[in-house]
């Protein structure tokens, strides 16, 4: 099979399209034949070598995690899907022909791969933020950086749970985070300002680590009320950074219900082949994303 793959930490250009042997799946995992896999800001993070405490690996080492596909093999005490079930989730070296998934659930009706593979990790990780910011309904949210996938995600569980949201994106995005319903505003000089126009804020999440930690601690009045998944530095100024994968299955599940209800939507901004994935980082690292980028297999 044909899979991306780096044998050293650096920018986009280590990536290579590689043949390799098909994975092969332990009990409790299936393999899928890819159709599409999610790109994420964790991809780059982990090829640049920035986030090795959180994503061990070995080198050589393949790309991706998420990914929705074909089920092609079945481990052993696998049981709730059969082969050639259309299913998305979470594995390891997404970036390819097959991979192998630990975690997934069947694809709701209407949902394209392109679409399902955009979903898994960008769901998880707004759960999980929402969570640890502990935001309940009847307060407000602001979001710095709403309008990626994180973002997109964050937006409207958020609202589905009564949570009032403020989000922050640039000027050509103003009209999408309205539309997630969210109140929006621009990053541009005197954003806080207008953001406090807005109302009084009980949390904030920080998306694209854009150096906005200590506005956002001012405009909460305390740090344990910030989140961010962006700012390796935030730490020092006594924010959290949320670098530990939650319930993968109970998200899986979470955002079927989601969409079924048609409560949750994001769009698929642009796609790849396996040959452009570093295309795919150097785009995604430059962020202004609106929605999800993904590599069709």
């Amino acid at each position: 099979m044909k899979k991306v793959s780096y044998s050293e930490f650096g920018g986009p250009d280590v990536l290579h399209l590689i043949d390799a042997e098909k994975p092969q799946p332990g009990p409790g995992q299936i393999r899928i034949a890819v159709r599409a896999a999610g790109v994420n800001p964790a991809d780059w993070r982990v090829r640049e070598g920035q986030v090795l405490k959180a994503h061990p690996l070995q080198l050589p080492a393949g790309v991706g995690q998420d990914a929705a596909g074909v089920v092609d093999e079945i481990g052993e005490g696998v049981e709730d899907v059969r082969i050639g079930d259309h299913v998305f989730g979470r594995g390891s070296s997404t970036y390819a022909e097959f991979a192998v998934l630990r975690a997934w659930a069947r694809m709701p009706e209407g949902l394209t791969f392109e679409e399902a593979a955009g979903y898994p990790s960008v769901v998880e990780t707004a759960l999980r933020v929402i969570r640890m910011v502990g935001v309940r309904p009847g307060q407000t949210l602001l979001v710095s950086g709403a309008s990626g996938g994180v973002g997109s995600a964050v937006l409207q569980i958020a609202r589905d749970r009564g949570i009032t949201v403020i989000g922050t994106a640039g000027a050509a995005n103003q009209d999408y985070l309205r539309h997630l319903g969210a109140l929006p505003t621009t990053y541009d000089d005197g954003w806080a300002d207008r953001v406090r126009q807005l109302g009084p804020i009980d949390a904030a999440l920080d998306l694209a680590g854009a150096g906005v930690i200590p506005e956002l601690v001012e405009l909460t009045g305390d740090p344990r009320k910030v989140v961010t998944i962006a700012d390796l530095g935030a730490p020092t100024l006594g924010v959290r950074f949320a670098d530990t994968t939650g319930d993968v299955p109970a998200a899986l599940a979470e955002a079927v219900d989601l969409i079924t209800r048609g409560k949750l939507h994001i769009p698929i901004e642009k796609t790849y082949t396996l040959a452009e994935a570093a295309s795919a980082h150097i785009d995604s690292q430059a962020g202004h994303t609106r929605g999800r980028r993904v590599i069709v297999v």
